[in-house]
């Protein structure tokens, strides 16, 4: 399944303008999107939630140790520490099933990638983010960022374009552009929005 190609803008709580653009929110497409994003690039991205008064930015040390499905939640373990992101239908126990209420709260309603906009408004972040069907975030996966150092985050002096990489990679498969995005390239420093 692809998705719309076309960004939608908006401000975010820190009052940021954000560029989102929707992706699919079926099961089976969260699925391939989650398992391509921590199996096949677990070393590139930072993950977590980030809300308002937390931001985790958590890294892998390792490649996932299984990543399965069961009642709708994708479990993705790194050895002991691990989550669980409702991406599916959710039922609960055969004995204590939930309410269709809780199941729609606790599902993936909305997923989008997203480019964070400086000031000046050029794109300087770039990420996948993962809603619930209250609209509370389930996850931010945050993608490489061409204005940081990949093991310190410290900010680069010059901008390492390739660093953009799967960010093409996951327009090119849900959005079917074969081409990077000049504006992507288009800042000349980073700056918190």
């Amino acid at each position: 399944m692809t998705a719309d190609a076309c960004p939608k803008r908006c401000v975010d709580e820190d009052g940021a303008t954000i560029e989102v653009f929707a992706l699919p929110t079926d099961a089976a497409s969260l699925e391939e999107l989650l398992r391509d994003l921590f199996e096949n690039h677990w070393r590139e991205i930072t993950f977590g939630p980030i809300i308002q008064g937390a931001a985790w930015e958590l890294r892998a040390n390792e490649p996932p140790s299984t990543a399965k499905m069961f009642d709708g939640y994708l479990t993705v373990a790194f050895g002991v520490p691990h989550f669980h992101i409702c991406i599916g239908e959710h039922r609960g126990p055969h004995n204590n099933r939930v309410s269709p209420e809780l199941a729609h709260h606790r599902r993936t309603a909305r997923a989008e990638l997203y480019r964070r906009l400086s000031r000046a408004g050029t794109p300087i972040s770039w990420g996948v983010r993962l809603f619930n069907g209250k609209d509370e975030q389930q996850i931010t996966v945050l993608l490489p960022n061409p204005f940081l150092h990949p093991e310190t985050d410290k900010i680069l002096k010059v901008p390492d374009w390739s660093r953009l990489a799967l960010w093409d990679q996951l327009r090119r498969r849900w959005f079917r552009l074969d081409s990077p995005d000049p504006f992507d390239r288009s800042a000349r420093r980073f700056g918190h929005g």
